[in-house]
């Protein structure tokens, strides 16, 4: 299954092997924004810069910006804070950094597009005038192994405050992309590179297939007199107001469609009637909010066998509505305890029958969520967690804990695997707001724990990760980790 078709369906139709390259420039491409923001903000948050370097930093980058001095030049003077420090410190903060920031702003489009172009076989390479600390973590993740950046000097560990040449900037990216071609048989001439700048408009002119994602203007001019093909990408970057309002209406949505639901509890005396009603209510009051639209195969793994222990992959909040909507009724679940702390949400969240569980307590985790195993065998209701125990920062697929497969056996009931493959694309983690967008959504076959004992339990969770992996196609990089 794959999302985006319309973005990647060029690159589908391209011959496979790396004489076809495919070069992305970072910076408002890859990512929406620039990375060397976060790095300047949380560096100034944490007192990593004095007033004195501050003033240096802008003063530069305000010069390149005006014409006054070239890339390198530029690059010299904002370089001269790190002289002295330790690369290895650097390159961990540039890890917290990905994390905590940049991986959100990947464009989901972009993502697409390189996963496409691997799967071809095609070269790959992120060229960027940005430094590695800011690039590499990302161009792990996204699995391109070729990064070619601004390199800075390093002595024994330590950066000496010089910038090594030629920097990959305009030309500089030319020759790089002209010596990656050269290492792995690539012909420039069929080649694809993507970028926004119109400072790329020398690699731009020198692949056979130009291709400006989110140009900016002098780019869009020169696109638009050359003929070629744009995109531009709103998936990331600054939301409207409008998607902040909607976002801020999902938690009232959740409480409004518990209380629609009280009528029917009141009137039949049937807790769970009313509580059916409010979950199909609000599976749909929230999609509409959110702009969400699901595509989904096995839809009729949901109800051959119930109840049963449907897991799910964690990427994204919304989660909670596409389950919500594929599984519509008599359904129970798990949370992390925190929830509890959020006014009348945890309220309506526990009178609906979610376990809160502390995460950083096992034996209180086990306990609490014993009472699913007569949810499941008494009432017949079906219980839905993630066996990665919490959302993940991209689509990675984390370790499985054991709580899900624990309670199958316990219940005598199966698995039935959800597989989320691009929920991430709405809401990724550490971003507060919902973007309307399509998420594919595969429903595995159940499978079968009657032969399952707590003694074989091991083997089993990893049996059924190795499904998901499949089903993401993330086996070769996870076996790569």
């Amino acid at each position: 299954m794959s999302s985006h078709q319309d973005v990647v369906a060029e690159v589908l139709k391209l011959p496979d092997g790396p004489q076809i390259g495919a070069f992305f420039d970072f910076d408002g491409t890859v990512i929406s924004g620039y990375s060397v923001t976060a790095f300047l903000k949380e560096q100034i948050r944490r007192g990593h810069l004095s007033p004195r370097e501050m003033v240096e930093l802008i003063s530069a980058m305000a010069s390149f910006g005006l014409g006054g001095v070239g890339f390198s030049a530029m690059m010299v003077a904002a370089t001269q804070f790190l002289r002295g420090i330790r690369e290895d410190s650097y390159a961990n903060f540039g890890e917290e950094l990905f994390e905590s920031h940049i991986a959100r702003q990947i464009y989901p489009e972009s993502r697409a597009l390189v996963r496409a172009h691997l799967k071809k076989g095609h070269t790959v390479a992120i060229i960027s005038s940005a430094t590695p600390y800011q690039v590499r973590p990302a161009a792990r993740e996204l699995g391109v192994e070729n990064v070619l950046c601004t390199e800075l000097e390093v002595k024994d560990g330590v950066f000496t405050g010089a910038v090594i040449e030629p920097t990959c900037f305009g030309p500089g990216k030319v020759t790089a992309a002209e010596s990656l071609a050269e290492r792995y048989g690539a012909d420039l001439d069929q080649s694809y590179f993507y970028s926004d700048s119109y400072d790329d408009i020398q690699l731009l002119e020198r692949v056979g297939n130009p291709r400006p994602l989110n140009p900016n203007k002098r780019l869009l001019a020169a696109a638009e007199q050359k003929g070629w093909p744009v995109r531009k990408f709103g998936s990331r970057g600054q939301p409207q107001l409008s998607s902040f309002l909607r976002s801020a209406m999902l938690p009232v949505s959740l409480v409004g469609t518990f209380l629609a639901g009280l009528p029917i509890w009141a009137l039949t005396g049937s807790k769970r009637d009313a509580l059916n009603f409010s979950i199909s209510l609000f599976a749909d009051t929230a999609s509409a909010l959110i702009g969400l639209d699901l595509k989904v195969t096995g839809e009729q793994h949901l109800w051959s066998h119930r109840p049963a222990v449907f897991i799910f992959n964690h990427q994204s909040n919304v989660d909670l509505v596409i389950v919500a909507r594929l599984m519509r009724r008599d359904i129970s679940g798990v949370g992390k305890r925190e929830i509890r702390d959020i006014p009348i949400v945890g309220r309506v969240m526990e009178v609906a029958g979610i376990v809160l569980i502390d995460r950083r307590n096992s034996a209180s985790a086990i306990e609490a969520m014993k009472s699913l195993v007569d949810t499941m065998r008494i009432e017949g209701k079906s219980v839905c967690l993630s066996p990665e125990g919490t959302r993940a920062i991209t689509p990675r697929l984390a370790d499985f804990k054991k709580g899900a497969f624990h309670l199958a056996i316990q219940a005598e009931v199966p698995i039935v695997p959800i597989v989320i493959h691009n929920s991430i694309d709405v809401q990724p983690k550490g971003d507060l707001v919902f973007h309307p967008g399509t998420v594919d959504v595969e429903v595995l076959a159940p499978i079968d724990t009657s032969e399952w004992s707590a003694d074989t339990i091991d083997a089993h969770v990893g049996e059924v990760r190795s499904l998901y992996l499949q089903a993401l196609d993330q086996k070769k990089t996870q076996a790569e980790k």
